[in-house]
């Protein structure tokens, strides 16, 4: 990866009751996007957050150029030499940020992700004794809770609560109830890459992502493998974050492209072993028949699909993550023309 485009020395500024919060945004031909982002999170002030780290993921939209207009010295920009994908760009970006700002906390989003007005002041005024780690409450901007960053329990782990639980009408991943707030911060057994606070105490016990993964799957993998090496993970509902997930379409069960379906299904696999432990295999007799079948949804890309899901399924059981990028992309083949 080449030297970020610009660097920046620690603030002397006071970082506030909560230490240093350094935030870390992954971007990728977003600028739209990465334009509400970046000015939600330099509105805050300096003793809420003390940097952001961006990383530019090889944009070709002319985020590069606007990025280096910005004149605000808590901007750090890190550019790859190549697209690092999600996961490869919050393992740079975390490092960065570690090695060069010396966070007590940081707090990681996507480009299309940001937190609501007042979150980080409210972060930094809040009760953390005990967290290693919190999760956001992410809603759409039509303050309906965005289901794909929900924080889970894993049903695994204690699977006589689990079943308590859904006897009770309450589901692996957190719903209504939950996001009410009455509880206060709860503990949780993973969560995603939006809206998620990390202490240097979470960073010491778990490492960094897994920037081989590409993309899909690496939040949870290393939230859990947090939970499940002793880390203190709670969703703390007061703590709101916005994701416009506006940009993502096409039919439900198809990947487009289709190069997409490579890193969903290997990483879920190396998920979902985490997860289940002992209970894996008589899992994966459930699951695997059930993600084949959607090679139905992919009319002419059939034959690539099940070319992809193969190699998934055979490097997701070997846990190998080190698949160059260039031939998954020859493995899905040219995506088919638009129709005008």
């Amino acid at each position: 990866m080449t030297l970020p485009s610009r660097s920046m020395a620690p603030s002397p500024l006071p970082s506030g009751p909560a230490g240093r919060l350094v935030a870390v945004v992954v971007t990728h031909n977003r600028l739209e996007q990465l334009r509400i982002t970046l000015g939600r999170l330099l509105d805050s002030p300096p003793e809420a957050l003390a940097a952001v780290v961006v990383v530019d993921n090889l944009s070709s939209d002319g985020t590069a150029d606007w990025l280096a207009g910005q004149g605000d010295p808590r901007l750090a920009v890190l550019r790859p030499d190549r697209n690092l994908g999600g996961a490869g760009g919050f393992e740079a970006g975390m490092r960065h940020a570690v090695a060069q700002l010396d966070p007590d906390w940081l707090v990681v989003m996507d480009d299309d992700a940001r937190p609501d007005p007042g979150t980080l002041a409210a972060f930094g005024a809040m009760d953390k004794t005990g967290w290693e780690a919190l999760a956001a409450a992410v809603h759409f901007p039509d303050s309906a809770i965005c289901a794909m960053n929900r924080p889970f329990r894993n049903p695994f782990r204690a699977p006589l609560a689990m079943l308590r639980r859904l006897a009770a009408g309450q589901a692996v991943h957190l719903g209504a109830l939950d996001y009410a707030g009455g509880a206060g911060v709860q503990p949780v057994d993973g969560a995603s890459f939006v809206g998620l606070f990390l202490s240097r105490a979470a960073i010491a016990r778990a490492g960094y992502p897994d920037g081989r993964l590409f993309l899909y799957a690496d939040d949870g993998l290393y939230t859990l493998g947090l939970t499940q090496a002793g880390g203190a993970l709670g969703f703390a509902p007061a703590l709101r974050f916005e994701h416009d997930c506006s940009t993502f379409a096409g039919a439900p069960g198809r990947f487009t492209p289709l190069w997409k379906a490579y890193y969903y299904h290997r990483n879920m696999l190396m998920f979902q072993r985490r997860a289940a432990g002992a209970w894996f295999w008589p899992a994966l007799l459930i699951v695997a028949p059930k993600w084949l079948l959607k090679a139905r949804r992919h009319g002419g890309q059939r034959r690539a699909f099940l070319r992809l899901m193969r190699l998934a399924l055979a490097d997701g059981l070997a846990g190998r993550t080190g698949r160059p990028h260039a031939e998954v992309l020859a493995l899905a083949g040219p995506e088919p023309a638009l129709a005008p």
